[in-house]
């Protein structure tokens, strides 16, 4: 079962690789990992998905709780959530075929984020 985990860590050089590396050395395998700085510069939030049975995260849970520059831990999943991934596609765009790129941009509700001459990214 996929697990979402919210961390909540002080914002300083080096805590994603030891909370990373603290997970690979006791074997779990993250399947997903964003990370970005809060409204307090001084902290971090850290969304992460492990994979694996309740024991697996609560496993996971003591451990970052074990660690000093980890404020909290939540399970996400276990509340109602919205979930959404970020793809950006370098695509073949001739001006003759932007039109159409254009169209199918907007039916997934997708954004063309740069343009040059032969290409645009999506």
């Amino acid at each position: 079962m996929r697990h979402v985990l919210s961390a909540l860590v002080q914002n300083v050089p080096g805590v994603l690789s030891h909370i990373s590396g603290m997970l690979a050395s006791r074997g779990y395998n993250i399947d997903s990992l964003a990370v970005g700085e809060t409204e307090d510069p001084r902290l971090s939030r850290m969304t992460f998905v492990v994979v694996g049975d309740d024991r697996v995260l609560e496993q996971v849970r003591k451990q970052l709780e074990k660690i000093v520059t980890v404020v909290r831990v939540e399970d996400v999943s276990s509340q109602n959530y919205v979930e959404r991934d970020l793809m950006l596609i370098k695509v073949s765009a001739p001006p003759g075929k932007r039109s159409e790129i254009r169209e199918l941009t907007d039916i997934f509700r997708g954004r063309i984020v740069d343009v040059a001459p032969e290409m645009v990214i999506v």
